[in-house]
């Protein structure tokens, strides 16, 4: 017994802004009834004792600690910028 219709793989391509042919449907109504049963597979896992994760490999983000740090003097800043006028750097106006 299918999992998916013909009928259902034509309305998701009409969403996506898909032009699919009969054939193409067909084809994929097979296709993504192959990967639903693959899927299906997983819940005949025992996942009792396995701790939920968000990434297979045991990561951790490394990160200094927030704390203030003197920035750059503004002479320095300004010197670098193409434009400054009264201690700002001049960008193009974007807003009218």
């Amino acid at each position: 017994m299918s999992r998916i219709s013909t009928d259902q793989v034509k309305h998701v391509a009409h969403l996506a802004r898909l032009a699919i042919t009969e054939e193409e449907a067909v084809t994929f109504t097979e296709q993504l009834d192959k990967m639903i049963s693959f899927a299906e597979l997983l819940n005949e896992l025992d996942t009792e004792n396995v701790e939920p994760t968000s990434h297979v490999l045991d990561m951790k983000n490394v990160m200094r600690e927030d704390k203030a740090e003197k920035g750059l003097p503004q002479e320095e800043v300004l010197k670098n910028a193409p434009e400054h006028q009264d201690g700002y750097i001049k960008v193009p106006s974007i807003i009218e």
